[in-house]
This record gives C-alpha cells, structure tokens and sequence, in this order.
C-alpha cells in the first residue's frame, strides 16, 4: 500500500495533497513528518486508515482514501466480507493534458504493488456521497451518463468480498475471479468488441481495458457503450449488486447497478 500512495504522490507532485484527516477527524496540515508517522502506523499497526485531500473544505482535486481492515481472523473486528480499499482521484484536465495512454500507465503503477482482488479506473462523480444534498446532485446527471461512476468505497468495501464492482474504463480483476472466468485466455475469449484488450498482469491478475478513452456515455444523444455493456454481461455472476449508494427506491436502484444489462 505504501509503494503505491508513494506512487501517486510523485505523479501529482510534493504539493498536490496537503491536508489530511487526523485521528480526531478534524482536517490537518500534512507534510514529511506526518508522513513519516503515517508511514510507521500503516506498517506496525494491525489496521490503518489513511486519508490526504489537496485542499480542506475546497474543491478536493487530488485524493488519497486508503480503508485498512484487520486481516486476523482471530481479531473481533475481522469480517470476511470486508476488504481493505484505496481510492486515487485525479482531475480529468490531467487526462486532457498527458493523454489516457499516460493515465492508464499510472493506474497500472498504482495498482502494481496491491494485492487486489478486483479494482476500476475510469470517469466518476468527483464527491462525498455521505455529505447532505450531494446524492440528489449526482442523481440529476448518473442515468443520462451511465459511464460515469458512483463511488462509496467505504461502504461497498464492506460487503464486496472477492466480488467486482463492475464494469469501467480499466476493470482490474483479480483472485478468485478471473480463474473463475478461465484465466485470461478465457475472458478474452468472451470480449469481442473492438478496441477492447485485456492484459494479463503479474500474480494472476488482469485488466481490462475498454477502448483507447473512458467514456462517458450519453443516453440522451444515443451514446451508448457497448464495450461496457459487453463486460458487464461477462461479469454479471460476480457483481456486487444491492449496495444502493444513491439511497435510491428499489426499482430505481436497480435499473442504475443493473444499467449496462437491462
């Protein structure tokens, strides 16, 4: 986990994240002496959460939200179901800027050093969807742009287990899932839409990729996203369905998670 939020600190650069949520939960300067103790905690404490924002009660442009969970199943805390879970936002002028073929080589550094079972990179909603009014303002655009992501990672990391979230621009799978689909042989072989590649990673992972940008699609203008809805077909079995992140009624709920099927 520490090569990995190193990773993105060099790719945003030493100024990028300066704040960070103290044990107390009131926001803090963060430099290399906070550093430094994050850094101890994360390796000699049985779990460690660690969250670095770029600007306190702004607009957060840069992001690091890493959920540490105990991994003892002896500890009282410990649940199956749980996983720990990272979150990196970058601000989409960075893609503008570099190129996707920059971008995705980023997400491979940072996904590298994990030991996922499962992991996406793609367009989101850059927000908290815990904090009043912000799931409404969310709600006015997610149907007509259905590649566009709504995230809650601490909410979905307690219950996704070994399962995937779906389908995104990079859809990065692990165990046991990917052998669960035949290895990487046998997920290309069900993906036939053009564009899209899968790419077999050290330790028995892959990732998918769809196509050469993220799109956001556009249901209003006829935008569909095959290559989406192709994945999502193929992971279907291993989707974590029911998290209903948008407090949405349940048909509602569904035809969201269920958008690329139905």
């Amino acid at each position: 986990m520490l090569h990995s939020i190193e990773a993105y600190r060099r790719a945003v650069g030493p100024q990028a994240l300066s704040w960070y949520a103290g044990a107390d939960g009131e926001w803090q300067r963060f430099d290399e002496r906070v550093w430094e103790h994050l850094h101890r905690e994360m390796l000699e404490g049985p779990s460690a959460s660690v969250r670095l924002i770029s600007a306190a009660g702004e607009q957060e442009r840069y992001l690091v939200d890493y959920l540490g969970k105990s991994l003892d199943p002896a500890s009282i805390f410990y649940k199956p179901e749980e996983v720990c879970a990272v979150s990196y936002w970058l601000p989409d002028e960075l893609l503008e800027r570099h190129g996707p073929q920059k971008m995705r080589e980023l997400m491979l550094e940072l996904a590298a050093p994990l030991p996922f079972s499962s992991g996406n990179a793609g367009l989101s909603f850059n927000c908290h969807l815990d904090e009043s009014g912000v799931d409404r303002e969310v709600l006015k655009y997610c149907f007509r742009y259905p590649g566009m992501d709504v995230l809650h990672p601490s909410m979905t990391s307690l219950r996704i287990g070994t399962r995937v979230h779906g389908p995104s621009w990079l859809t990065f799978l692990g165990q046991p899932v990917l052998c669960e689909l035949g290895g990487v042989s046998g997920l290309r072989s069900r993906l036939h839409t053009p564009g899209t590649t899968v790419q077999e990673l050290e330790g028995d992972r892959a990732v998918v990729t769809l196509g050469p940008w993220p799109e956001a699609g556009d249901t209003e203008q006829g935008k569909d996203l095959p290559a989406y809805r192709e994945l999502a077909r193929v992971l279907e079995p291993w989707t974590c369905f029911g998290e209903n992140l948008l407090g949405l009624d349940p048909d509602e709920a569904r035809r969201w998670e269920r958008r690329f099927l139905d």
